[in-house]
């Protein structure tokens, strides 16, 4: 790969509930566990940070490729969730994702051919596939 951007970012403190920030200065959150985990919730945690990162760059993706095919993405979005999980068997921690997508511009297989092309494209879908599972639901599609 040869990169286009490199992000750098630093974490310190007690890792889950520390502080992060980005070496330009552009992002600096207090980090916290969140109330299920058995933490404060008084900050950020790292599955949030990666649900907006995953959020916006798969819309980024398939805005651009629907510019590719001329499609209206009037009023799309793009929701995602990071689920935090003891794997099977105890042996860590693990992921999952969701995708919650809304194309209200389009008919559903128009929007199905558009996520799929996203799908291929966007830097984190390509991180995750065949690493962590991604489920990737469009709720709202012109009828």
């Amino acid at each position: 790969m040869k990169p286009l951007y490199t992000a750098e970012a630093l974490a310190s403190g007690e890792g889950r509930d520390g502080t992060a920030r980005t070496n330009d200065g552009k992002l600096e959150v207090n980090l916290a566990s969140p109330l299920e985990l058995g933490g404060s919730g008084q900050g950020t945690n790292p599955e949030q940070l990666f649900a907006a990162g995953y959020a916006a760059c798969f819309h980024s993706a398939l805005r651009l490729v629907a510019r590719k095919e001329r499609a209206d993405l009037t009023d799309s979005a793009v929701a995602a969730k990071v689920h935090l999980g003891q794997l099977d068997g105890g042996a860590g921690f693990g992921l999952a994702a969701e995708l919650e997508i809304a194309l209200p511009a389009l008919d559903l297989a128009t929007a199905e051919e558009l996520v799929a092309k996203a799908h291929e494209i966007c830097p984190y879908s390509n991180a995750t596939r065949g690493n962590i599972s991604v489920d990737i639901k469009i709720l709202e599609y012109a009828a």
